[in-house]
C-alpha cells in the first residue's frame, strides 16, 4: 500500500539535518503520522507536497479566519512590499489600524502592536506591576499564554504534581527557566468563583493583575460556567488589580468585540494575535487609557525593530474591514456552521458507539473523547478534562479523520473559519462518518489484542 505522506517523510528527515528537531514551533513535532508539508491552500482548503486535498479545520491554529490565500489580503500586501516593507519607523497604516481596533472593541481605548501574542502577554504583564506596584500575577490552571517563562507557569502539570487543590502548583513544563520567575505567580482553579476568592483573599495586597482566556481554548474549551466572569470584575475592582484578557484566540473569533462582546464584559488589557493579522506575524495590546499609563509616560519600556511592521499592517487592516463590513452578523454564522459541525460530529459519534463528545461555542470547539468510565457531561477545568479525556484514542480518530481528508488540531480542538461553507461542513460530517467507522472498528480490534 503506498505512502500517503512519503514526501512529508522525505522533507521532515531532511529538515532534521538543518533544523533542530526538523521544526520551527515545537508542538508541530507531535503531528502524526509524521509532521506535514503542505504546498498551498484556498479558502477552506488545504494540500500537502504529497497532493492530499484536506479540509482545514486547524486552519492555521485559529489564524486563518478569513480563509487560505484570501486574494484581498493578498493584493494587500503584494501592494505595501511595493512601497517599502520595512522602515522601523511610523506609517500611516498603523493609526488605521489602531482606529479600527477602537471601533471593533470597546475596551481598546489605547492600542500597541507586536509581532507575536507571546510578545504582547509579556508587556501585558509588565504593564500590569508597573500599574499598581505589586509583584504578582494570577493565572488559571491549564491556561496557556504563550511559550515565554512566565506565560507557561502551571500550563499543563501532570497528575502527580498538581499539589494542594486549594492553591495549585506553579511548574512550568520547560527546562531553563527563571526559577525566580515561578514565584511571581499565582495558580487558580478555573470555573470555581468561590476558589478564586479565596486565593485572592490569601494573596491580598500583592496580585498585580489576573490574566486569563475568556474561553479557554487551548486546553479543551472551557466557557465561563455563571458567576465566573462576575466573580473576576468583582475581585479585580475590589483589590485594585487589573483584569487581562488574553483574546489572542477569542478576538474577531468571537465577533469584532472578541469574548468581551460575545460574554459581556470589559478588560484593563486585551491581547490581541491570530485572527488580527490573519496568519502574518502580527499582535496587539489594547487596553483602557488609565491602565497604559505607564507606557504613555515611558516608565514602561516597550520596544521592538519590526513593531508595527507595514507588511503586517496592510494584513491587518484588510482583516479587520472584513470584520467590520460583517457588522452584527458575525459571529452568528460562525456560531451556527460550528454548531451543525459539533451536532453531527456528536451524531457521527454515537452511532459508531464512540464516545466523543464535542464541546465549545462552535467557532472554536474541542472533541472530548472519554476515558472507559468516565462520566459524562461537560467538562469544566484542566483536571477535570485530564482526568476524562483519552488523549490517545483521540490522536486514533484524528489520523482516520486526516486520511478522510478532513484536518483537526492534534490535542483535539477544531476551529470553522469564514471561508468554511455550508458544502464544506456537510462534506465533513460526510468524510468524518467514514474516519468514525474506520477508527471505531481498527479500536475494537487493538482493544481486543490487548486483552
Amino acid at each position: 500500500m503506498p505512502d500517503r505522506y512519503a514526501k512529508s517523510r522525505e522533507l521532515f528527515a531532511q529538515a532534521q539535518t538543518c533544523i533542530a528537531a526538523g521544526v520551527n514551533s515545537g508542538i508541530r513535532k507531535m503531528e502524526q503520522p509524521v509532521p506535514l508539508y503542505f504546498s498551498h491552500g484556498k479558502g477552506a482548503k488545504l494540500t500537502d507536497v504529497d497532493g492530499n486535498s484536506y479540509l482545514d479545520f486547524q486552519i492555521g491554529q485559529g489564524a486563518i479566519l478569513y480563509g487560505h490565500a484570501p486574494a484581498g489580503m493578498a493584493d494587500a500586501i503584494a501592494k505595501q512590499a511595493a512601497l517599502g516593507t520595512h522602515w522601523a519607523a511610523q506609517c500611516e497604516l498603523e493609526i488605521e489600524v489602531a482606529q479600527r481596533l477602537q471601533k471593533l472593541i470597546p475596551s481598546a481605548e489605547l492600542v500597541r502592536f507586536n509581532n507575536s501574542a507571546t510578545e504582547v502577554v509579556l508587556s501585558a504583564l509588565r504593564l500590569a506591576r508597573a500599574h499598581t506596584g505589586r509583584p504578582l500575577i494570577l493565572k488559571f490552571e491549564g491556561a496557556y499564554h504563550g511559550w515565554a517563562d512566565e506565560g507557561l507557569v502551571g500550563f499543563a502539570p501532570p497528575p502527580q504534581a498538581w499539589g494542594d487543590p486549594e492553591e495549585p502548583s506553579r511548574i512550568h513544563p520547560s527546562a531553563g527557566v527563571i526559577p525566580e520567575v515561578l514565584d511571581q505567580f499565582v495558580v487558580a482553579r478555573w470555573n470555581d468563583p468561590a476558589h478564586l476568592r479565596r486565593i485572592v483573599q490569601k494573596h491580598r495586597g500583592q496580585i498585580a493583575a489576573v490574566i486569563f482566556e475568556p474561553i479557554i481554548c487551548n486546553t479543551c474549551c472551557l466557557q465561563p460556567v455563571p458567576g465566573m466572569i462576575e466573580t473576576l470584575l468583582e475581585v479585580c475592582r475590589e483589590e485594585g488589580m487589573l483584569l487581562i484578557a488574553d483574546e489572542t484566540i477569542t478576538g474577531l473569533r468571537m465577533g469584532g468585540g472578541g469574548a468581551q462582546e460575545f460574554l459581556g464584559f470589559q478588560a484593563d488589557l486585551t491581547i490581541l494575535g491570530k485572527a488580527i493579522g490573519g496568519g502574518v506575524p502580527f499582535a496587539a495590546l489594547a487596553g483602557k487609557r488609565e491602565a497604559m499609563q505607564t507606557i504613555i509616560d515611558g516608565r514602561v519600556v516597550h520596544a521592538g525593530t519590526l513593531n508595527g511592521n507595514p507588511l503586517c499592517l496592510a494584513a491587518a487592516k484588510w482583516c479587520l474591514d472584513q470584520v467590520l463590513e460583517l457588522g452584527p452578523r458575525h459571529p452568528g454564522g460562525l456560531v451556527n456552521l460550528g454548531q451543525q459541525l459539533m451536532q453531527g460530529l456528536r451524531a457521527s459519534a454515537q452511532r459508531h458507539g464512540v464516545p466523543m463528545h464535542p464541546q465549545g461555542p462552535g467557532p472554536a470547539f474541542h472533541c472530548v473523547m472519554l476515558k472507559p468510565g468516565a462520566a459524562e457531561g461537560p467538562v469544566l477545568d484542566y483536571r477535570d478534562y485530564v482526568q476524562r479525556h483519552d488523549a490517545a484514542r483521540w490522536a486514533h480518530l484524528r489520523l482516520c479523520l486526516l486520511e478522510q481528508g478532513v484536518r483537526a488540531i492534534e490535542r483535539g480542538l477544531w476551529f470553522v473559519s469564514l471561508a468554511h461553507t455550508q458544502a464544506d461542513i456537510d462534506e465533513a460530517l460526510r468524510r468524518a462518518d467514514a474516519a468514525m467507522a474506520q477508527h471505531a472498528s481498527q479500536w475494537a480490534t487493538a482493544t481486543a489484542a490487548k486483552s
